[in-house]
This record gives C-alpha cells, sequence and structure tokens, in this order.
C-alpha cells in the first residue's frame, strides 16, 4: 500500500460516515508543490461520538491499528487519534478540528481535489497548508517545512492569494518565518 491508496480507503469510510474533512500536511502540500517521500497523512476532521463504532469497524483489525479509547480521548481534549497500516508502515494522523478563528476559516475554504486519478477528496486551501507549515516550523525549526513551502509557492505562484497569507501571518505571529520565505524565493 502506498499514501494515496491509504488516503483513498480512508477517504471513501469518512464519506460513507459523513464524517467532515480535509487532508493537510505533508500529502497536501505534494498536491500544490513539489514531490517528496512521506509515510504519514495529516488530516483535519469532525468525529462524533456516534462515529466511533464504525470507524472502528471499517478498519479490520488484522490489517489496521485504531483505538476506540484513542478516538474518545482526541474528541475530549481537541486532539488527534491515529489510524496505521502495519503492514506498509503507513500512519494517518486525524487532527479534531478546534473552534479558532484559523481552523474555521480554512474549513470553509476546502477544496476537491483528485490526489489519484481514481478518487477526489477535500484538500486544505493551499494557502492554509503554508500557514500551518509555517507554524510548525515556528514550533520545531524542520527544514522540511520551509522546502514545502517554498515548493508550493514556486509551482502554483498564481494559485497562491499571498494577501491572505499575509493577514494571517500577522494574526497568528508568523511574520519572521514569513519574511524569511520571501527571502528565499528572491525578487
Amino acid at each position: 500500500m502506498v499514501p494515496y491508496e491509504l488516503l483513498e480507503r480512508v477517504v471513501a469510510i469518512f464519506e460513507r460516515l459523513g464524517i467532515p474533512y480535509f487532508v493537510t500536511g505533508s500529502i497536501a502540500a505534494m498536491a500544490y508543490g513539489e514531490p517528496r517521500l512521506t509515510n504519514d497523512i495529516d488530516i483535519v476532521a469532525e468525529v462524533v461520538e456516534t462515529q466511533i463504532p464504525p470507524l472502528v469497524a471499517a478498519f479490520p483489525a488484522e490489517d489496521y491499528y485504531i483505538s476506540a479509547d484513542m478516538i474518545r480521548e482526541a474528541i475530549r481534549h481537541r486532539s488527534q487519534f491515529n489510524i496505521i497500516h502495519p503492514t506498509s508502515g503507513l500512519k494517518v494522523d486525524v487532527i479534531l478540528r478546534r473552534n479558532t478563528p484559523f481552523d474555521q476559516s480554512r474549513s470553509q475554504r476546502v477544496r476537491r481535489i483528485h490526489p489519484a486519478p481514481s478518487y477526489e477528496a477535500n484538500f486544505a486551501a493551499p494557502e492554509d497548508v503554508i500557514i500551518k507549515k509555517m507554524e510548525y516550523y515556528s514550533e520545531g525549526g524542520s527544514e522540511k517545512h520551509l522546502r514545502d513551502i517554498t515548493g508550493m509557492l514556486l509551482t502554483s505562484p498564481g494559485e497562491i492569494d499571498r494577501d491572505y497569507i499575509g493577514r494571517w501571518v500577522v494574526t497568528l505571529g508568523l511574520s519572521g518565518v514569513w519574511s524569511a520565505i520571501q527571502a528565499r524565493l528572491g525578487p
């Protein structure tokens, strides 16, 4: 199994169960930018208690690891839980949507795209992927986030609303990171 096959399965299950979601992180960055290796898929979702039993049942224990208790904890603390495919080493981080102004904004800006020819899925808008990657960079300093951001800006320049990014950069205190990215891109 490769990441896009696992994503296709998760998307089909979320859509069948009526779980609102959108793909973000490295998979979204690759959709709008340059390819790279990754073993995890990040999905922001709104899972509720009544969806836990059918969600767990949709991923057979002989092929996947998913814990009903971890889902309950994630719902309670607005954190995340995992869906793991041990055979391939792939992991899905399901991040519960928070009620912040930024999460509300990015939930309203979701785009329906084809990550592979066989299916469509909901993806965060490229600007929102860039903003989250700037947040992750400011928290941990991983160079991969800056590479993803610059790859997106170079690959899809006409698709990206820099004014929208600029507004959130100020609101979220990311001006220094944004300036460093601008310097990488040059004139």
